[in-house]
């Protein structure tokens, strides 16, 4: 092999890795990105799950004639309705998921505020859904820019 050739293999052989490497980081980034679409896609389902459930205990507390509780029922149900739709839409990596995770996070923080009042221990699991699942949407939203 004379130094021509040499020098092609050699260069060849550094475009070659130069390659591999940038799409091992493309790879790395795009397996960043699942992982938030994954976590907040979660996260908003399992929190719809939780609302369902603390729709279903102030429920009761509203039939046992706690009416304070009532507030508290209506909003859950309506959250949990908008995490499973932030959910869906980011579960199958929709354009509008920004515009339902923004919604989602605002809708817990209003449904949460309103479940701590009651200092309910029942509602703790559902209190600690909202947050995890506001958090995820908001870095949702700042992973597409903010948009």
């Amino acid at each position: 092999m004379d130094r021509r050739e040499l020098l092609g293999v050699l260069g060849a052989t550094a475009a070659g890795l130069a390659t591999v490497a940038g799409t091992s980081e493309a790879r790395a980034a795009q397996h960043d990105k699942d992982d938030i679409h994954e976590k907040c896609a979660e996260d908003c389902l399992d929190c719809a799950k939780e609302c369902n459930e603390g729709f279903h205990h102030c429920y009761k507390q509203v039939q046992a004639g706690k009416q304070d509780h009532a507030k508290a029922m209506h909003l859950c149900v309506d959250c949990g309705d908008i995490c499973a739709t932030a959910g869906k839409l980011v579960a199958r990596m929709s354009p509008l998921m920004a515009h339902t995770c923004r919604a989602c996070a605002e809708s817990c923080d209003d449904c949460i505020k309103e479940c701590e009042k009651h200092n309910d221990p029942e509602m703790k699991e559902v209190v600690e859904s909202l947050r995890k699942c506001a958090k995820s949407c908001r870095d949702m939203v700042q992973a597409m820019g903010g948009r």
